[in-house]
């Protein structure tokens, strides 16, 4: 990882701090029982990981693989289920557990068959004991894996977002991305979305595709648009290692392409506001009367998450833990080989993981607010921290200011739009230290 400039706005995607990069083996191998047995259990958030698509799009990193054999989804379903059962002892019954949001990823969910749907509910609800049509629940799914059978058990058992991976609605651009899709598919599982009766939709598209303009930006825009979904994600594109374009020649720093993806960022940006949409995030974009969902993207950077599934995170204050990860496909497939080999035993201990101490505490509590459009309460860091955001990290807040990407009106930082536009240099330069060596010292598999 290189350290974020002015002139590089494209550092990398935080959705997690520390990311998963940052993960060693534990040589302790903690109990989860005494990891979660001093933790507030009372708004947990869960989420189940399907490692599992129909293709892979050449811009992904995931932790999933193309297809499974026979057999090979039930059999995950078991481990998922031995899991839940392991993880649900260790959470004790010392004091209430209360599930406040779910969420299904992968991978896509929606890979399995609609029975297979129905048991993965029964797992976060009979198993964890999620109450599924209380709270709000996230699905991901893709066009091709969006059927009307799947989408009525989603409906039934309680989702109320799901989210559908596009990426773009021009048929050349979805090729160029290696997403082999048709405008038509992608519209007919949008009808199929919205005749489920789902209450939030939302659509995920990418800009700097190659080969794509501002006009078929634009285009692309108005075709999501006509759907009136409740949300929309714009995602600029990444060619990352091990990836299908990342064989190819690298574009990373490229400082045209940088230029591309941000004059598209603000053609995206700036639509969707004047279309009723307010920002959420650098990507995060809502219908101003869309139903509120919760905390966004999945709560994945709040303390109190239950992940099951091979490719799924875990965190408690001190503690975020996972299993293997890797993106290469061969790799992959031995990682989810091991997982539904192991029985419910091997489930009662973390293995993989880091540390939190209380610098990346603050670090992360930085991150996960001041990337948001709303915003670091000065009172909520001082509640939590002791002290004000600036006794922690003045010089990286100052830098921030100075290039117009920051302002602090004494109750609340905020990213500038211009800052919101950078969020993806801002976040890797908070990065600690100890966490971009650990980054720069792991070995890509």
């Amino acid at each position: 990882m290189t350290t974020a400039t002015a002139a590089s706005p494209y550092q990398s995607y935080v959705y997690a701090y520390p990311h998963k990069t940052a993960y060693r083996r534990l040589p302790d191998r903690p109990t989860l029982r005494a990891l979660w047995a001093d933790e507030p259990k009372d708004a947990l958030s869960l989420y189940l990981h399907v490692p599992f698509c129909e293709v892979r799009c050449g811009f992904c990193n995931l932790f999933t693989r193309i297809g499974a054999p026979d057999g090979l989804t039930g059999a995950y379903l078991d481990a998922l289920e031995r899991q839940a059962g392991a993880v649900r002892e260790a959470l004790g019954d010392s004091g209430p557990v209360r599930f406040a949001t779910a969420a299904f990823g992968g991978g896509t969910p929606t890979f399995l068959t609609a029975a297979e749907l129905s048991r993965l509910c029964d797992i976060a609800e009979h198993r964890m004991g999620a109450d599924l049509k209380a709270v709000p629940l996230s699905v991901e799914a893709s066009p091709a894996t969006a059927t009307a059978d799947r989408l009525t058990v989603l409906a039934e058992r309680g989702t109320t977002r799901l989210s559908l991976g596009v990426q773009s609605f021009v048929d050349s651009e979805a090729r160029a991305a290696a997403r082999p899709q048709r405008r038509a598919d992608v519209e007919a599982a949008l009808s199929r979305v919205r005749e489920a009766g789902i209450p939030v939709l939302n659509i995920d598209l990418i800009y700097g595709i190659d080969g794509q303009t501002e006009e078929t930006w634009l285009r692309s825009l108005d075709v999501a648009l006509a759907w009136r979904p409740e949300e929309l994600y714009l995602y600029p594109l990444y060619v990352r290692p091990l990836t299908g374009l990342g064989r190819r020649a690298g574009t990373d720093g490229d400082p045209a392409w940088d230029e591309q993806r941000l004059r598209l960022y603000r053609t995206g940006r700036d639509h969707l506001r004047a279309h009723g949409y307010t920002q959420q995030s650098m990507r995060m974009f809502r219908r101003a009367d869309a139903p509120p969902q919760g905390a966004d993207d999945y709560a994945c950077q709040t303390d109190g998450m239950i992940g099951l599934g091979c490719g799924a995170r875990s965190y408690t204050r001190d503690l975020h833990y996972s299993f293997d990860y890797a993106v290469d496909m061969h790799e992959i497939r031995g990682i989810i080989d091991d997982y539904v080999s192991r029985p419910a035993g091997d489930f009662a201990q973390a293995e993989i993981g880091r540390r939190v101490d209380a610098d990346e505490a603050r670090r992360r509590h930085l991150l996960q607010s001041l990337l948001q459009a709303d915003g670091l309460r000065h009172d909520a860091y001082r509640a939590r921290f002791g002290s004000a955001p600036d006794a922690h990290f003045g010089a990286e807040l100052d830098r921030f200011a100075d290039r117009g990407w920051l302002a602090d009106d004494g109750t609340v930082l905020r990213l500038t739009p211009e800052g919101l536009a950078h969020s993806d240099a801002i976040g890797p330069e908070l990065f600690s230290p100890a966490v971009r060596a650990a980054m720069a010292a792991y070995e890509r598999k």
